[in-house]
């Protein structure tokens, strides 16, 4: 089974209020980039992913939480993160049962995240053999 269908799965079996946030969640995040990756980890996470992960979702008891890998470096004009400022890499956002998810903010908030990945990848070193004897002139 692959990833997708294991957060259906997932999805049909929180009967409560849960499952459809999370269904909605799920929905605004694949549609804010259609090259974002779901992805199945830590024995039942859903977690989606371009150029790195971009967030974790999961169904905890009376709450919805969508943590981000990289929050605390990502703008948040909208303050949607209201989770996890404790921390010096991630943020979260926590849907209590009532709360509407805002998706134009949510999807401006996971493309900044792409962007945050994006220029990261990017932007990684070498690997130290190559670095080692770049600019290295032989001598004769």
């Amino acid at each position: 089974m692959d990833a997708s269908e294991q957060i259906d799965r997932l999805i049909a079996g929180i009967a409560d209020w849960r499952g459809k946030t999370l269904a909605n969640v799920r929905k605004t995040i694949l549609a804010a980039d259609k090259e974002i990756i779901e992805e199945w980890k830590w024995m039942g996470s859903p977690v989606w992913s371009r150029d790195g992960i971009i967030a974790v979702g999961n169904a905890h008891k009376g709450k919805v939480k969508l943590t981000f890998m990289y929050g605390a470096k990502l703008a948040d004009p909208d303050k949607l993160f209201n989770a996890g400022f404790e921390g010096n890499e991630r943020r979260a956002i926590d849907f209590f049962e009532g709360d509407k998810v805002n998706a134009p903010a949510l999807k401006n908030l996971i493309r900044t995240a792409i962007e945050y990945n994006t220029a990261k990848k990017s932007t990684k070193k070498a690997p130290a053999a190559s670095r080692s004897n770049a600019g290295k002139a032989k001598k004769k």
